[in-house]
């Protein structure tokens, strides 16, 4: 039986200076989320070496892509390299890594991306958590409410109860989310596990593997 982690330390290795410390102090991802605007205010106070402030509560790296028609709320802080994309619209309490790539008319909303993350065409990123290389394809979207409104539970080989209305999706480093996905709230994708297009999805899905559809998932071959 494949193994579905949840706990952060098993999802994710964040070598990033200025994002490890709530990776380490968060034993479950989800418990990122309402210490994101916190924790961007923090960096806003003490600053980033060659950050620049570029309008008031929005801190950006060095060679940062910012395309004249993206809107940037504060509080937020864009990692350096990073390219933000014609119509990309990034709500607030939203915290990149380095190199990474917003794409054309992508939404961000209280979300932490790793080094490299890409969500380049068309997706919704909302009270979720990216590791490093993410990838999510054109369409796909973190569905982050539930119809009925109710908290957010974590289905994996245990129920979480998380006591939280909002969470989006939780990828692991290298994680692969085919073109259109829906990740239903609490969908957790695990490290290097692949997505095929199309698919909609809940509860957690184990690491090295390859998401054929909700019920058909097998360990990815070694190469």
């Amino acid at each position: 039986m494949l193994n579905k982690q949840v706990k952060t330390n098993e999802l994710f290795n964040c070598e990033n200076e200025y994002l490890k410390e709530i990776f380490e102090t968060s034993e479950y991802p989800w418990e990122i989320l309402p210490k994101i605007k916190g924790y961007i205010k923090e960096i806003l106070a003490k600053g980033l070496s060659d950050y620049e402030m570029i309008s008031e509560g929005v801190l950006v790296g060095k060679n940062v892509k910012i395309y004249p028609t993206a809107t940037i709320e504060a509080p937020a802080v864009i990692g350096e390299g990073t390219e933000i994309r014609p119509g990309a619209f990034l709500r607030g309490n939203v915290i990149t890594g380095k190199n990474c790539v917003i794409g054309n008319s992508s939404e961000l909303k209280n979300c932490v991306l790793c080094d490299s993350v890409q969500v380049p065409h068309y997706n919704y990123v909302g009270d979720s958590v990216l590791g490093f290389k993410a990838h999510m394809g054109a369409g796909s979207i973190c569905s982050n409410l539930k119809t009925d409104g109710k908290a957010v539970v974590i289905h994996a080989d245990e129920d979480y109860e998380t006591d939280m209305r909002k969470i989006g999706a939780i990828l692991a480093d290298g994680a692969d989310v085919g073109c259109g996905c829906v990740l239903n709230p609490g969908t957790v994708i695990g490290k290097n596990t692949s997505v095929y297009p199309l698919n909609a999805l809940r509860g957690v899905f184990p690491s090295g593997c390859i998401v054929k559809s909700q019920d058909n998932v097998v360990k990815r071959e070694s190469r």
